[in-house]
């Protein structure tokens, strides 16, 4: 089963927040959707879950039952303890009883979160919350699990067990698709979205979108282009086009961040 998006299409009066877009999330796999603010990705999720008219194209997604999201925010009610949050929506999905009891444990137990069932979500740090919410998208097991930025401003740690949740989804034989803003991370994804102000850059594995990117970058104190140019700690990226040979600095193996950064510059400053 493969579920996504197909020459999907969104705008907002004059903006354009997906254009032509099409991705595909199969079952037992992981999709990393990256790019910059403003790139789509909330919206091209949002639109997956049906959250979101299409202006044009068309959704393959299942049902309410058998979808999970969680959303930008905590994904869960500040008022109710942990194990409230889970009985809550677990109950929604249609769990009662034993099972619901056997799968409260579980979840609880993969996110570390035993100890603190009983603890208001509003007492939970920001990453036991993200791992919470994680719980609440995934507690009735739904095909497709859809998450945006669930790992974002949470301490290391817990991002490693957001990391094991969403692995185990896949392995259990859901489709997981998730934005993020960590690229090292995304880059253990088996399948790569880069977008870029609604439009898909490039796709693929790792290994398939770091082949198919061209140009060289360089790395120096200064840039001989600056607007070809990006700040990495005390040094500067620049990008070099095919057929340009670098004048300065030395020139690296591009890591992610530098592909995504420039494939985004080549839209936008060619």
């Amino acid at each position: 089963m493969t579920f996504g998006l197909r020459s999907a299409t969104v705008r907002f009066g004059e903006t354009v927040a997906l254009d032509d877009v099409t991705v595909e999330v199969p079952a037992g796999s992981v999709v990393a959707v990256v790019g910059g603010d403003g790139a789509g990705k909330t919206t091209l999720l949002r639109a997956l879950v049906r959250e979101q008219r299409l202006d044009g194209g068309e959704v393959e997604a299942p049902g309410k039952q058998d979808l999970g999201f969680l959303p930008a925010s905590s994904g869960s009610w500040a008022s109710l303890s942990v194990r409230q949050n889970i009985d809550f929506v677990g109950g929604i999905y249609g769990l009662s009883g034993a099972v619901l009891d056997a799968r409260r444990a579980e979840v609880l137990e993969g996110a570390d979160l035993t100890a603190a069932s009983e603890r208001l979500a509003s007492q939970l740090s920001g990453g036991m919350r993200r791992k919470l919410g994680f719980c609440l998208a995934s507690v009735h097991r739904p095909a497709l699990l859809v998450l945006d930025e669930p790992s974002t401003g949470i301490d290391p740690v817990s991002r490693i067990d957001l990391w094991r949740m969403v692995s185990q989804a896949a392995a259990a034989g859901a489709a997981v698709i998730m934005s993020t803003t960590y690229l090292d991370e995304a880059e253990r994804a088996g399948h790569l979205v880069v977008m870029d102000a609604g439009r898909v850059l490039v796709q693929g594995s790792y290994e398939q979108v770091r082949a198919q990117f061209t140009g060289t970058v360089s790395s120096g104190r200064t840039a001989v282009r600056p607007q070809w140019s990006w700040r990495r700690g005390p040094e500067r990226h620049e990008f070099w086009p095919v057929g340009q040979t670098p004048t300065d600095g030395r020139v690296i193996e591009p890591d992610l961040e530098d592909i995504v950064i420039a494939l985004s510059l080549q839209r936008t400053t060619a």
